[in-house]
């Protein structure tokens, strides 16, 4: 089993900037891919950004392009996201998942750990 804990998460106001980060722990060694979820009040949880752990290639939703980063540090097994020109639609709170069975998970049914989950919450 793996572990999750996200920081990061706050108030701010749109158009700031906020990183996320997700700490690993566990049974790590045969993860295929890590991503970033986000469920706002009375919506499903959707996918926001992939990372594949081997390559570190990268996959993002079209709500995010151009203004979310997400990165890892395979030295300290974290993940990142960086958002940057928030907008108030981004507000929710943001889980990161990881994925044994999925090179670029994107369906909360490939995941098989999630964290805690962080609140970002944008202002306008």
């Amino acid at each position: 089993q793996v572990q999750l804990v996200e920081s990061g998460g706050g108030l701010v106001q749109a158009g700031d900037s906020v990183r996320l980060s997700c700490v690993a722990s566990g049974r790590t060694w045969n993860t295929l891919s890590r991503a970033w979820f986000r469920q706002a009040p009375g919506k499903d949880r959707e996918f926001v950004a992939v990372i594949a752990w081997v390559t570190g290639s990268t996959e993002y939703a079209d709500s995010v392009k151009g203004r979310f980063t997400i990165s890892k540090d395979d030295a300290q097994n974290t993940m990142y996201l960086q958002m940057n020109n928030l907008k108030p639609e981004d507000t929710a709170v943001y889980y990161c998942a990881t994925s044994t069975i999925s090179a670029f998970v994107s369906l909360p049914e490939h995941v098989d750990s999630w964290g805690q989950g962080t609140q970002v919450t944008v202002s306008s």
